[in-house]
């Protein structure tokens, strides 16, 4: 026996793309049993887009535009609390799936009642849909063995050091969202669900490409970078106040992980991991700004194993001793 399949979508001036995602999501081998979309002020056709798709869509299509525009993360928990199937796979605007991308997050539910969440892998392409060579999981540098942990259940241990769930390839159970929402304005959707569901119970990863994640230069939140420029820039993006906005948004998860312990069977491990975060980012977003001064710093917090727990190892010890703040 099946399970009910809800995609949930949000929508914000990507009418270029539109169009092949909901053609994608039409052709799917298993179809959805319901494809709700949140449009957030779109003054570029989206709407007309839907609308059209709607009146000859086989499955239910439910289409709202918001009052006013809310941001993404919002119009996700908006999109999500209007599904109606006991699991939610997110879906961007932008990007393509291949035919088989619910039947086989379908499978993963229905292997066992344990698995709470699932999320793939993906091809990358551009904006005129041409392959980048490249996956998406390369991107976030989640190898092999973070692969590993996740499947053996330890997905908190990898989430602690970086994000490594995109939304556009998730999917999870509904009856887990009540414990989700309301998310916080200033968290990214699939972050804030993907943490949250670690400490709540066990991943489904799959390792093969379901979609095309399309890389374009509209996008809110991207992939990882991809060369060792970009890398560069990235990390010289990431100043004292970025570590700041970072200590907030665990505050969070902690204070979401306090209200309903009860609930998150691995809440006490989350708790004591972000207990032990938190100064490593407090380090992190206090250091000197002269290069000489941040040495005995670093050093002492990589001897008390803080890069290699919670952030990125030898990568974010030269980042600390190299880079300019």
């Amino acid at each position: 026996m099946g399970l009910s399949l809800s995609v949930a979508m949000c929508t914000f001036n990507g009418g270029r793309f539109l169009g092949a995602q909901l053609a994608s999501i039409a052709a799917q081998d298993r179809p959805p049993d319901e494809l709700v979309v949140c449009d957030d002020g779109s003054s570029d056709g989206c709407a007309e887009i839907v609308r059209e798709f709607a009146r000859r869509a086989a499955f239910p299509t439910r289409f709202v535009v918001n009052d006013k525009n809310i941001g993404s993360t919002k119009n996700f928990e908006k999109a999500i609390s209007m599904c109606q199937g006991a699991i939610v796979a997110l879906a961007d605007q932008d990007d393509v799936w291949y035919p088989n991308k619910l039947g086989r997050i379908e499978k993963a539910f229905l292997r066992s009642n344990e698995i709470i969440s699932a999320f793939s892998d993906a091809d990358m392409i551009d904006d005129d849909s041409q392959s980048l060579g490249a996956r998406l999981w390369a991107t976030f540098f989640f190898g092999r063995a973070e692969q590993i942990q996740f499947a053996n259940g330890h997905a908190l241990n990898v989430l602690l050091k970086h994000p490594v769930v995109t939304g556009a390839t998730m999917a999870f159970r509904r009856e887990c969202f009540d414990l989700l929402a309301p998310i916080p304005a200033k968290q990214i959707h699939d972050r804030w669900i993907s943490f949250l569901l670690a400490a709540r119970g066990k991943f489904e990863i799959i390792s093969d490409p379901l979609m095309q994640y399309r890389r374009h230069q509209g996008q809110q939140v991207g992939p990882g970078p991809r060369t060792l420029r970009e890398r560069t820039q990235r990390a010289r993006l990431m100043t004292a106040n970025s570590y700041l906005d970072e200590l907030e948004r665990f505050h969070e998860f902690r204070d979401r992980l306090e209200k309903h312990r009860a609930t998150f069977p691995y809440a006490e491990c989350a708790l004591n991991e972000i207990k032990r975060k938190i100064p490593h980012l407090e380090h992190r977003a206090r250091l000197p700004r002269m290069r000489v001064a941040r040495i005995p710093r670093v050093l002492r917090e990589a001897l008390n194993g803080g890069y290699w727990r919670y952030s990125a190892g030898w990568n974010s010890i030269a980042k600390d001793l190299v880079i300019r703040r």
